[in-house]
């Protein structure tokens, strides 16, 4: 077992958790502590450092997040193995995609209540701040306000993301990387055409379907790969022969996984091997992580040649603030210039500079901490009552984002479950629509019951009626 001798500062800004997780961090990238070694207990270190065991615990739990540490049963916290792994240096069909926006169009028509993993909390919107950045925009005395401006997004705006990237999420860039678009198909359309036709790009079986068919329209083709618990298969990726990758290493879609620090190695690895192989990133609510830190962005521990990053704020603060942001590596800017320099952004700049408003005062940072609370206390409603449940089988991705997956234990299949609550107007989602493989039946029954824009009360009443539903059919053990 390996003493950690750890100077911690209690008078510093930095949490004494993160004094933790980064010594150790460190420590193991540097090759002081080696793969196998076993770290002391969660007691013992906690004792040692006269803290809390809690604290200590939230440390060791974000380096097996990151896929620093693992955790063997009634063992402890061992180091995991990063030897070996690529060398980085940070530097300064339609049916289904119509089906599910025809859900979600239905959404507050015909159900009670609707376990959307999409929708975002609306009773908690900043509504007066906003309408106050909105009086205080006054263009009239700024003639280029009625300008077209530049394409990829005002500049002052697109600074203060950089700036905020780097800080929440580790992403290095300039804000001439930056390019702003409603929407992420739109940033997606923009990059199909900067990387040219015919291309390959993998995706995980389950996925963004939206982003697949984006893809598609393209005319890409589109590689359906396998995942395992750490992610995406490479070894699938590199048999398709794939020219992009297309993840959210950070909290996949719809599974909830985090990718491991040695699997984006070895992503970053096979991107690396060709000079026009890229990796997407789409990072869309990597900010609302409940327990530890959000986990770092791809985009941080690339080179800068490799990682095209994705982001949005219509889940940060409003799906109406159709503003999402694409971070190009350096080498795609003149590409972007000649192939689609040409092209009017698509969000008013009047919505431009009330975002850069928000951002630049800390109103942001500000709101995402307050959401982030109340996202995390509807959660923990939600699990405590499917922990009672007896056709809950199993709960997970329940560390950050909207919603949980949960596996049923059911005779029942997944679309005799979704017709009965339907019969009495509750929305479920099920798994199998983000699945690209058509035709499999899904087995078993996973469900994304999704919190976001319903109170307390209205989970608590929905899980009720889905016991009614579903006691009758638990299905029998042995």
């Amino acid at each position: 077992m390996k003493d950690l001798l750890i100077q911690l500062d209690h008078n510093s800004k930095k949490a004494l958790y993160e004094q933790i997780y980064a010594f150790i961090r460190n420590e193991i990238a540097d090759g002081k502590i080696s793969h196998g070694e076993k770290l002391p207990s969660t007691r013992l270190l906690a004792g040692n450092l006269q803290i809390s065991r809690s604290t200590v615990e939230l440390a060791y739990e974000q380096l097996v997040a990151e896929g620093y540490l693992q955790t063997r049963p009634c063992a402890g916290y061992f180091v995991c193995d990063i030897s070996g792994m690529y060398e980085w240096k940070q530097e300064n069909r339609k049916e289904t995609a119509e089906h599910i926006r025809q859900m979600e169009q239905k959404r507050s028509e015909n159900y009670r209540i609707t376990f959307s993993p999409f929708r975002v909390d609306e009773e908690h919107f900043p509504f007066r701040l906003w309408q106050k950045l909105n009086r205080n925009a006054n263009f009239a005395d700024d003639p280029s306000f009625f300008h077209a401006g530049d394409s990829r997004g005002d500049l002052r705006l697109r600074s203060v993301i950089s700036s905020y990237l780097h800080r929440a999420r580790g992403v290095n860039c300039e804000p001439e990387q930056i390019v702003l678009g409603a929407g992420n198909e739109y940033l997606l359309l923009l990059l199909a055409q900067m990387l040219g036709s015919n291309k390959v790009v993998a995706m995980e079986d389950y996925t963004y379907i939206q982003a697949a068919w984006t893809f598609q329209n393209m005319e890409y083709i589109v590689a359906p790969v396998g995942m395992d618990e750490s992610g995406i298969c490479i070894d699938e990726v590199k048999s398709y022969g794939a020219d992009a990758v297309y993840v959210m290493p950070s909290h996949q879609f719809p599974i909830g996984t985090v990718m491991p620090l040695k699997r984006r190695m070895e992503l970053l690895q096979w991107a690396a091997a060709e000079p026009d192989r890229y990796i997407i990133e789409d990072d869309h609510d990597s900010e609302f992580r409940y327990r530890g830190k959000p986990i770092p962005s791809l985009q941080g521990m690339d080179d800068g040649n490799h990682v095209i990053y994705l982001g949005t704020f219509s889940k940060s603060i409003a799906q109406s603030v159709r503003v999402s942001y694409m971070v190009l590596p350096k080498k795609l800017l003149g590409r972007y210039l000649s192939d689609c320099g040409f092209y009017s952004t698509t969000v008013p700049r009047i919505q431009q500079e009330v975002l850069y408003r928000f951002l630049e005062n800390g109103d942001f940072e500000r709101h995402l901490n307050r959401m982030k609370n109340v996202y995390k206390t509807k959660q923990e409603c939600l699990l405590r009552l499917l922990k009672k449940q007896s056709w809950v089988k199993k709960i997970y991705g329940e560390n950050a984002g909207f919603h949980v997956n949960v596996e049923l234990n059911t005779t029942l299949s997944e679309a005799e479950v979704l017709a009965l609550a339907e019969g009495k107007h509750i929305k479920l989602f099920g798994l199998s629509a983000y699945r690209l493989k058509k035709g499999e039946v899904q087995k078993p029954v996973i469900l994304l019951l999704g919190y976001g824009n319903i109170n307390e009360a209205q989970i608590k009443e929905g899980i009720e009626i889905l016991s009614e539903l579903l006691d009758p059919y638990v299905e029998k053990q042995g």
